[in-house]
């Protein structure tokens, strides 16, 4: 392999994190705001360049990068904004409403007036065909007449095609002629299903539309990125934690991408320390993100619905809420809120002094839980405005008639908490696990100030904060591999014959991922296999993914997970085998790519004291640099523990120290009662109130 820098890029809503490797192994930091057009064009080439020394207007010299790997926003933004590529959706004569119909589902349980969500496709065009669940074809269509459609949607502006067809997953051939004459209307994105071939037409077509859609822009975005690379090889995340080549990667793998970097580093850094349970709890500027892993098992799910738009697809199971640094605080009707809209990276929280409204950060930082001294300097020598943050909230304070500005900006974080702690029950206590029997893994640049309240709400008593805490998720990319998935419709009875009909499948699929995953590997042995069954029970439409096994050994995994999750089982029921799914991912082990920092040799003191408020009071609290911290140096809460980019507040009662691997583990928490006053109400109280009341509505 050619030897060069190696760069791992996460660009997220507000910050963008480049790490950069130079050939000695060495690590290189670079946080920057994702949109900063005063300073640069784009980040993640602004952070490169930065790295490397080089001159905005420099060419990059041809060898010095070997690799870039990316989690990017670009299809995810897309879609939340809408700005997908005009996409053309062709279906079966009749079925031209499916999407528009859907399954029912209603979006919002409690809302009086149901808002559709608009489909991703701009127009359809019904064909005359039909072929029957055996494949027996009844209407062959008239390929003169489709043509001619196809040309006049063309010709208005239409950039790809949608091809889903009623019985397109089993029996492909109506689907491929469609696709020849696209290609020659000069379609150049045509999406089949192929992509999707699985059975349940409404989240295959709605799965081709989002991807057919997507995949122009991300491409289009990929190549104005590329251009400045040179010779380096680029390589994506995808959103089911694996690498994917550049030239291959679309829409339908991207909508997680950034995210699922952070969960790759969270899995990798928590085993690398000795935890096998661990909740990830990732607070960005704009959002938090948490996840779940068990035993390096990373938890994933193959059907998502975002921003009410159904897609199919293998995901890191990684539940998002609009609850991040930048998240905006407001009162309305008299309540407290907190997001979901966000200040982004323009303007920003008010304390960026860009005229930013009042956000969790701002809140923060007046409470003395961001220290602006060991705050990086990504707005200049003057730094944090603290002025700005302190006007904006007593005017909430103002709003909530009190003059306790500081009460008033904990009980917004409070409000904060209680979100973030119901997006942790959503996929632990939903899903039949215990929040208290795990280890919260905290990162992202936001996450240091709120994990330990956080962990309180749930009962959890350990806490990790990993040494590029701020990083992870950039951190994670370097450490995913190559990785590709398969799958093909079954749709039979779950008994000894099927099975085998099942496994005669599996060499088929394996060999159509290895070819996928080639590209990117960067060893030369075989990857692994894993290969699982969708079971269901005949009559029911909720699946279990089972590993291939043992006829007797399925029955019984799946008797015990469907016990789990929906608390009973009917024994000798008749089970349906539905698909079966291939998943291959290079071999290699990411703990031991793990940089190790520098450990002090010996404990050092604090450099400082601040102000922080805490429990109702203002205290003065020891600041702590984690880079002076030695092996096992004990930090006994409270203390606020200062990184290059982010900070971590150790409340009262929590105690922290340092492992072999840099990780600071912090133990400890205790939930105190509080004391519920009926009258007057408290703005704050009844939020919380509301929010928990929902919590038991939803679940």
């Amino acid at each position: 392999m050619k030897q060069g820098w190696d760069f791992w890029i996460d660009r997220g809503g507000t910050f963008t994190d480049i790490l950069g490797r130079d050939p000695s192994g060495h690590l290189h930091i670079c946080k920057l705001l994702s949109q900063n057009p005063e300073a640069y064009k784009d980040a993640a080439t602004a952070g490169i360049w930065q790295i490397l020394g080089l001159r905005p207007d420099q060419p990059l010299p041809s060898g010095l990068i070997t690799q870039v790997r990316m989690g990017t926003t670009l299809a995810t933004n897309a879609l939340l904004e809408r700005k997908q590529a005009k996409t053309l959706l062709l279906t079966t004569k009749g079925f031209a409403d499916a999407l528009l119909i859907g399954n029912q589902m209603r979006p919002d349980i409690f809302a009086l007036n149901i808002a559709r969500t608009e489909p991703l496709f701009s127009q359809v065009i019904e064909i005359d065909e039909r072929v029957q669940a055996d494949g027996q074809v009844i209407t062959v269509f008239d390929e003169k007449s489709v043509h001619q459609k196809l040309q006049h949607a063309k010709r208005h502006g239409f950039v790809c095609v949608a091809i889903c067809l009623v019985h397109g997953y089993r029996y492909p051939a109506h689907e491929d002629q469609l696709a020849q004459l696209a290609e020659q209307a000069g379609f150049s994105q045509i999406t089949t299903s192929r992509l999707d071939p699985l059975i349940k037409f409404v989240p295959r077509c709605s799965t081709l539309v989002l991807d057919a859609g997507l995949t122009p822009i991300l491409r289009a975005g990929i190549a104005e990125f590329r251009e400045n690379l040179a010779d380096a090889d680029l390589y994506f995340m995808k959103s089911s934690g694996g690498l994917a080549d550049g030239d291959r990667f679309c829409g339908r793998d991207a909508v997680l991408s950034g995210p699922a970097g952070g969960v790759v580093g969270m899995a990798a850094s928590a085993a690398a320390s000795g935890f096998s349970k661990v909740i990830g709890f990732d607070m960005g500027g704009t959002s938090t993100d948490v996840s779940r892993t068990h035993d390096d098992q990373r938890q994933t799910r193959n059907l998502s619905n975002l921003d009410g738009l159904l897609l199919r697809a293998d995901m890191l199971d990684i539940h998002t809420i609009a609850a991040g640094g930048g998240s905006i605080l407001s009162v309305q009707n008299g309540r407290a809120q907190v997001g979901p809209n966000s200040a982004g990276a323009q303007p920003g929280p008010a304390c960026y002094g860009r005229g930013g409204p009042a956000t969790i950060t701002d809140a923060n930082l007046l409470l003395g839980r961001i220290d602006p001294i060991g705050f990086p300097q990504i707005f200049g020598e003057a730094g944090l405005d603290l002025a700005a943050a302190q006007a904006r909230l007593e005017a909430l304070a103002t709003e909530l008639g009190t003059e306790d500005v500081a009460a008033v900006a904990a009980g917004f974080l409070e409000i904060a908490t209680e979100n973030m702690a119901q997006a942790v029950h959503a996929i632990t206590v939903q899903e039949g696990e215990d929040p208290a029997g795990y280890a919260l893994a905290s990162f992202g640049g936001a996450g240091g100030q709120m994990a330990l309240f956080v962990a309180e709400k749930l009962g959890i008593g350990t806490v990790l904060v990993h040494p590029q805490a701020s990083l992870l998720s950039a951190l994670g990319m370097g450490l995913a591999k190559a990785e590709a998935s398969h799958s093909a419709a079954l749709g039979i009875g779950f008994d000894r014959a099927g099975l085998t009909h099942a496994i005669s499948l599996v060499d088929g699929l394996r060999h159509h991922a290895r070819q996928e995953i080639s590209a990117v590997m960067t060893r030369q042995h075989p990857p692994n296999s894993k290969v699982e069954v969708e079971l269901r029970v005949r009559g029911s439409d909720t699946g279990i993914r089972i590993a291939l096994a043992s006829f007797a050994a399925m029955n019984k995994e799946f008797a015990a997970r469907h016990r789990r999750l929906f608390g009973f089982y009917a024994e000798h029921a008749q089970l349906v085998m539905a698909s079966i799914h291939v998943r291959v991912r290079e071999i290699g082990d990411p703990h031991t790519q793990l940089p190790r920092p520098a450990l002090a040799d010996i404990a050092r003191q604090p450099i400082r004291h601040t102000k922080v408020w805490l429990d109702d009071n203002w205290h003065q609290i020891p600041v702590w640099q984690m880079a002076e911290l030695a092996a096992q140096q004990s930090i006994v809460g409270p203390a606020l523990i200062l990184q290059p980019h982010t900070q971590i507040l150790v409340k009262s009662g929590w105690a922290g120290t340092v492992d072999a691997t840099g990780m600071l583990v912090l133990s400890g928490g205790k939930t105190k009662a509080r004391t519920v006053k009926p009258f007057p109400v408290n703005p704050v109280q009844l939020e919380l109130f509301n929010r928990r009341f929902m919590g038991v509505a939803e679940q």
